[in-house]
Order: C-alpha cells, then structure tokens, then sequence
C-alpha cells in the first residue's frame, strides 16, 4: 500500500500527540488493570506505515496509549506481554461464519449424527467448540449467518459473559424460497413478501443483530425484507450469486452482498460492478472456501487430520468428522468445483479492480473449511491475487469493523478503542501466512492467548 510522505509525518505527528495526551493517566492505569504489548511491529489498521518496536497500553477493556517504546511509559504492576519478532495488529474479524457447523464433510450425514448424540454432543457444545477455535485464530470478531435461533442467541450470552469466543453478531435462522437441506430451525421458508417481513420483525424482536436473505427469494421478497429489517435498524446481509439476484438485491437496499462472485460464474456486468463500487457497500466474496480449498486439500490431505481436532471435539466427534473425508474427492459439496476454479481468478480480480469495498468472510465450517485456518487462507486468495497485504488486513479488520459490523470500536489499535489485539510471528506484510501463526490474543482487554498469564479459563 503506498503512503505518501506527507501522510507518514502527519501519522507521526498525531502519534506524538496521542502519546504525549494519555501519560497524564498513567498514574490512574497503574492503579488498575493494565496490560502491555511490547517490542513487536505494529499494524494500526489506519492506512498508514507500521510503526516498528511498538508499545501498546491496555487499561480494562480499552487501548491506553500507542506508539514506539522508548515514548510509551509503562505503569509498574504492567502485565508485559513481549511481542519481539512478532507483528501487532487488530484482531481479526470474519463476517461469515457458521457457529454450529465444524468442518464435517457431509451435511446429512453431520445432522443425523447429532440427532444421535445430543446427551454428548449439544449444540451448545458445537457452539462452544467452534467459539474457542475461532478465538485461538486470532478472531475475535464475527458474523454468524444461520443457526437455531435460541442457540445462537445463548451462545452469544455465553460469549458476552467471558466464555471464550468473537464478539457475535448473529441472524438466527436465515429467509429463503429453496429449502436446503438443513434442519427446519435453520431456515424459515418464505411464502410471500409480507410473511417474509413479518418473520424479519419477529428476528428483530428476539434479538438479532442481523438479518441472513438466503437463496430464490424474488425482488418484492427483498424489498420487503430490507423495509422491515432497517424500520429496526438492523443490517441485511444476502446470500446470492446469479447476476440477477445481486442486482434485485442491490436495488432493495441490501446492506452486504455474500458469496458474490464465488459460485462458479462468470463475472458481474461493468455497469452492476460500477454500481455496487459507486454505493460503498460492502461485498464479502467468500471466495477460498471451493475453488481453493479443494485443490489445496488434494495436494496436501494431511490438512484434514489435524491431531489438534481430537482434542478440541473428543474422540467421537473426531473420529466421524475424519470418516466423512474418506471420499474428499467425491463430496457433494465440492460438484461444481471445475467451474469456480475456472472462473476464480476472474472472480477475484474484478473485486480488487473495480474499487468496491470488500470485506473478508469464510463461510467456515462448511465442509474441510475449518475455523481454525479459514480467515487467513482467505485473504492469502486476495494477496496472491494482486491485493496489496496492507489493504487486505484492513478489509480484515477496520472495513469489517465499520463498513459490515457498524463499530467503529473496533478494527483499529488506537487510543479509546476496545482491545482487541493479536500478535502474529513474522512480518504479515511480507508473509500473509503469518496470519496463520496466531501467539497473543486479547480481546476486550482479556488476554486468551500468549503472554504470562492468559486468562481464558478465568
């Protein structure tokens, strides 16, 4: 990413400020619990050069003060996480995940097994599961898209309450016209404009952030689905591919575009790409989960027997996810792979060139999509394409912060902000993979992973 002179001086300046601004509390943080990240490269998230051997201050749940070591004081009674050789940058946030879902290769298959296991294997067990691979990752923000409704809604209490896990926001069951083959609570089937906006206010009313419009839903479907959902204030995200779609989608108001450009199609038309470029909305393309992930898992299968996974979901669990992989190749869920690989890079590229805001979402837990490595991958797709690092780390955190999730809290390590902070080894900048290698995860100012006494069990 190019940074003018100008730009870096002016950073630098208000960094001076900053810092100089909040050593007037210093003596208050020493009182109170204070955490510091100190010695590692620092990635802000602002469209700015890093800053090297970085100090960030935490004190409770929020940022404290920024900037080199040598100008940010360190209160006594510091909790001093060392973060030498290592990169400091917003936790990651991913804008399409699947709570309830793990990886299993086979959606009837992994339904019926749970039906058969719920004494051991809840879904709030699932839940739970999936909450602390994502936190490990380095994610700790996220938008769930497509759970039972009450689960969904309790796990994220759980998670608010300091269980391990993202920040959620969550849609519960999703609106659709083709009933899939997920369960029943899952999904609500619309049969008309009217019902589907009565079934968005009763979303809204038990308490959902968002609001999921799945698949075959006709143009009035989305107009009124849009209506009722911002009369609440709340955001809609659609799940669409064909051309058609993303244009009646576009025209109703929907808020985010999901999985556009990743189904094995040619791309948009320059006049619907000018559009959505033009608007400022956010599309969040999901484009790995496929057309990379398959390839990437026949070259290298050992991807699939992570000896991690046995401890994470016990041994039945384990066991039955690694029989659904018996057949990789032959999966269901991967039939139109020929056409998304070759369609992908065309896909991809018209995001990065036609300067419409784009997110980063996985879509994981579908099938071999693990939340432990989905994010990363997915961005890696982007950099490998031609999306410089420094952009596509901020699509992965302060876009997905601000433009999908509206906060403004989040997605950037400035002073005020909520901390939310991960540390990586290596320089991401250099490596994308090194997104991959998470050590230090703090979120709300709570460390969970790295550092001398992470508290994830607290």
């Amino acid at each position: 990413m190019r940074v003018s002179l100008r730009n870096l001086w002016r950073s630098a300046a208000v960094l001076s400020v900053l810092t100089v601004a909040t050593t007037g509390v210093f003596a208050q943080a020493a009182a109170q619990k204070t955490i510091a990240l100190v010695g590692g490269m620092l990635i802000t998230g602002r469209e700015e050069l890093p800053i090297n051997h970085a100090t960030v201050l935490i004190q409770g749940n929020r940022i404290l003060a920024v900037g080199p070591m040598d100008q940010v004081k360190i209160p006594a009674g510091a909790t001093v996480i060392d973060t030498h050789t290592q990169t400091m940058l917003p936790g990651l946030i991913d804008t399409h995940v699947h709570m309830v879902l793990i990886g299993h290769g086979d959606y009837p298959t992994y339904f019926k097994w749970l039906d058969n296991h719920q004494k051991d294997y809840p879904l709030s067990r699932i839940m739970d599961i999936s909450a602390e691979q994502l936190i490990d990752a380095g994610v700790t923000s996220a938008v769930d898209l497509g759970s039972p409704l009450q689960d969904i809604l309790d796990l994220r209490t759980r998670i608010n309450k300091g269980m391990p896990g993202p920040r959620l926001q969550v849609s519960g069951p999703w609106l659709t016209r083709h009933v899939a083959i997920f369960p029943d609570n899952y999904q609500h089937n619309v049969t008309s404009p009217q019902d589907a906006a009565d079934y968005v206010t009763m979303l809204a009313n038990a308490g959902v952030d968002v609001i999921k419009a799945h698949s075959g839903l006709t143009r009035d479907d989305y107009f009124a689905i849009v209506k009722a959902a911002h009369a609440k204030n709340i955001k809609v995200h659609a799940h669409i591919y064909e051309e058609e779609s993303v244009r009646n989608a576009f025209d109703a108001g929907v808020d985010v575009m999901q999985h556009v450009g990743s189904a094995g199609l040619p791309p948009y038309s320059p006049a619907l790409l000018n559009d959505l470029a033009r608007s400022g909305r956010p599309v969040v393309p999901t484009v790995y989960h496929r057309a990379w992930l398959y390839p990437d898992t026949i070259q290298f299968p050992e991807r699939l027997d992570d000896p991690q996974f046995k401890g994470e979901l016990g041994e039945p669990l384990y066991t039955e996810m690694m029989n659904s992989f018996k057949n990789f190749p032959s999966l269901s869920y991967f039939q139109r792979v020929d056409r998304e690989e070759f369609f992908g890079d065309k896909s991809i590229r018209q995001w990065i060139d036609s300067g419409t805001v784009v997110g980063m979402g996985t879509d994981n837990g579908t099938p071999a999509n693990f939340h432990k490595d989905a994010l990363w991958r997915e961005i890696k797709v982007f950099v490998d394409h031609g999306m410089p690092p420094m952009r596509a780390i901020i699509d992965a955190t302060r876009v997905n912060a601000r433009n999908i999730m509206g906060n403004r809290d989040l997605g950037t390590i400035e002073p005020g902000k909520l901390a939310d902070i991960i540390a990586v080894d290596g320089n991401p900048l250099y490596d994308i993979a090194a997104l991959g290698n998470v050590k230090v995860v703090v979120k709300d100012g709570v460390i969970y992973k790295g550092g001398p006494k992470a508290e994830k069990n607290k």
